[in-house]
């Protein structure tokens, strides 16, 4: 039966209605692609685009949460098969093939962290040990390496080793700036509790009962304590000056044990040895003070029967060297670097403080060093210059 004019009709329509749909949608999409402006324009785009989201995610530093998430986009921005990011122990990020390289990636990195220089590894047992080429960036932080960037790829060309180090040296500029605003806030923390928190209301309030206990049995001892109470608040409370000597600060310790051994009596017990020629020694303000805390409150005071604390201050040539020792319960050592690098946070937060203070005025080589083990006790060393232009007490 042949066609009628009508379902002609209707099917033109229906055929020309789908060509001008398709013709919008198409003109659409251009219009918009052609928004986006000239391929540089995207590519710069794009870059910007996945350097704004890693950036986002190192804005804590070298730590592996951050660097997880920022490997999969610093893997896009160099576009190779796998990228990895480390610090100067261990492998933090991987993002992408190749997981077999990942047991020998600090070896790989071994020379880039001691040399600060780039390295480039073809594949094979002579360089990678796989079937991709590396190219291994360091991260400096200053003048310090604290990490590396490395891109594995079928070929390390000239155009990833330039990449890679770029992307090393922007992922330092992150880095640099993390250190630059926890420096400032832990400066900041650590002003607030040298003046005000290290006597927190738990020593205040044990150091008050301690006195009320002493009031009816021997007046004279409660009027003792009472006096050295006020001399200790008012050095920690006091306004001027970052610095003070050896012998101010061991005289705080010495009014901090006396109210601590009214409380604990003869569970307390304190050796000091000082050299008399360390004594002008110039220290941070409220250096040691919190070092001797953490000794009382988390080695002695959660110990069965006596502890014993030495406090010793050595003439080490050029410096002063001190030393704070307690027989006490101990701490894990794992939790207490993480703890020192800001990672976690946990109850020795004076320690880190100390640590930091140290670290910010004389540099990375004298902070704290620590030595410890559960149930071992903790041997604390803090050895600063005894000659310091600009340093006033």
């Amino acid at each position: 039966m042949p066609d009628s004019p009508l379902l002609t009709a209707a099917a033109v329509a229906v055929i020309a209605l789908a060509i001008a749909v398709v013709v919008g949608v198409g003109l659409k999409v251009l219009r918009s692609f052609r928004d986006l402006g000239t391929d540089a324009e995207r590519a710069t785009y794009h870059t910007l685009h996945a350097a704004s989201q890693a950036g986002q995610h190192l804005r804590r530093g070298l730590n592996p949460a951050g660097a997880s998430k920022a490997s999969r986009h610093l893997r896009t921005l160099l576009g190779c098969d796998a990228l990895a990011i480390t610090d100067t122990s261990g492998v933090l990020a991987w993002d992408g093939a190749a997981e077999d390289l990942k047991p020998r990636l600090m070896e790989l990195a071994a020379e880039v962290l001691g040399s600060g220089r780039t390295v480039v590894l073809s594949p094979g047992p002579d360089g990678t040990g796989g079937t991709l080429a590396g190219v291994i960036a360091p991260v400096r932080a200053g003048s310090r390496v604290v990490g590396a960037v490395a891109a594995f790829a079928s070929s390390a060309g000239s155009g990833l080793v330039r990449a890679a180090g770029e992307v090393a040296d922007w992922v330092a500029v992150q880095v640099e700036l993390a250190e630059l605003d926890a420096s400032r806030t832990q400066l900041m923390e650590a002003e607030v509790r040298a003046l005000r928190a290290q006597i927190s209301p738990h020593f205040i309030y044990n150091s008050l009962n301690a006195i009320a206990s002493f009031i009816n049995t021997d007046p004279a001892r409660a009027r003792e304590l009472v006096v050295e109470f006020a001399d200790f608040t008012r050095y920690s409370f006091r306004r001027h000056g970052d610095f003070t000597t050896l012998a101010e600060e061991l005289r705080c310790i010495d009014r901090y044990l006396l109210l601590e051994r009214a409380r604990f009596g003869e569970r307390v017990q304190v050796s000091l040895r000082v050299a008399p020629e360390v004594l002008s020694t110039v220290i941070p303000f409220l250096s040691l003070q919190p070092l001797v805390e953490n000794a009382v409150r988390h080695g002695l005071e959660a110990k069965e029967g006596p502890g014993h604390i030495t406090i010793t201050a050595d003439d080490a040539g050029a410096y002063a060297q001190v030393t704070i020792e307690d027989d006490g319960v101990g701490m894990d050592p794992e939790q207490l670097q993480s703890m020192l690098a800001g990672h976690i946070d946990g109850e020795h937060v004076g320690l880190r403080n100390v640590d930091a203070r140290l670290r910010q005025v004389y540099g990375d080589a004298h902070g704290l060093v620590i030595e410890t083990a559960p149930g071992e006790g903790t041997l604390i060393t803090m050895k600063v210059p005894k000659s310091q232009p600009g340093h006033d007490a």
